[in-house]
């Protein structure tokens, strides 16, 4: 919780005192706080953390989509519960997986989201010059590829991390990849962060499972 504080304290001083793009600031919240499951597995915290501090930022997150306390988490007037879902995401797969014994599948399905989304909208907006439309959500291929870079590159790395098989890590990388690049152009509300991680995750165990 103290990371997470330092994140989004350092995120609101942007916001506040420099002001600070209030998107921008929203993406380093988002990447910033899906390290933590980095922080957890390196220190071996029991499932129950996780899911407490899942807890109580949902409900931080929730109290910020109501009331613009925290614009670094819910810009004033962005209609989304993209940052509850987040933190959602970590509580449920702290209990399938980190409370089982397979902290690298919450690790892959945080990090997708993390790094992938976070990178995809930054590029997207900065670069973005082919867009497209899914049910009224627009998007750029250039920060769609990139999401689908970036978790092909995450996935790969944790997989070879805990040992798996270099063939099997290629095929399992670049299936979460194209998923999680479809799961996140659909984005109403901001559910592709409850989507992402927990389609990422349960995909890499499945074909894993499958494939070993």
């Amino acid at each position: 919780m103290l990371y997470l504080g330092v994140i989004i304290a350092l995120a609101e001083g942007l916001n506040r005192l420099w002001g600070t793009d209030a998107e921008f600031t929203r993406k380093i919240v988002h990447i910033g706080s899906g390290n933590v499951v980095l922080i957890a597995w390196w220190l071996q915290l029991p499932p129950w953390v996780l899911m407490g501090a899942s807890l109580i930022a949902s409900i931080i997150a929730l109290i910020s989509y109501f009331l613009p306390i925290l614009p670094s988490i819910n810009s004033v007037g962005r209609k989304s519960l993209g940052t509850f879902f987040y933190a959602l995401s970590i509580g449920i797969l702290a209990q399938w997986f980190w409370a089982r014994g397979y902290p690298q599948y919450l690790a892959i399905g945080i990090l997708v989201m993390a790094w992938g989304d976070g990178l995809a909208a930054i590029i997207g907006q900065k670069f973005g010059q082919h867009s497209y439309e899914i049910l009224g959500v627009k998007k750029s291929w250039e920060g769609s590829l990139t999401m689908m870079g970036v978790s092909f590159f995450v996935t790969s790395v944790i997989l070879l991390w805990v040992g798996e098989p270099i063939l099997i890590v290629a095929i399992v990388s670049l299936t979460v990849a194209i998923a999680a690049m479809g799961l996140e152009a659909f984005s109403k509300l901001g559910i592709d962060n409850l989507t992402v991680p927990l389609g990422s995750a349960v995909l890499a165990f499945y074909l894993i499972d499958g494939l070993l």
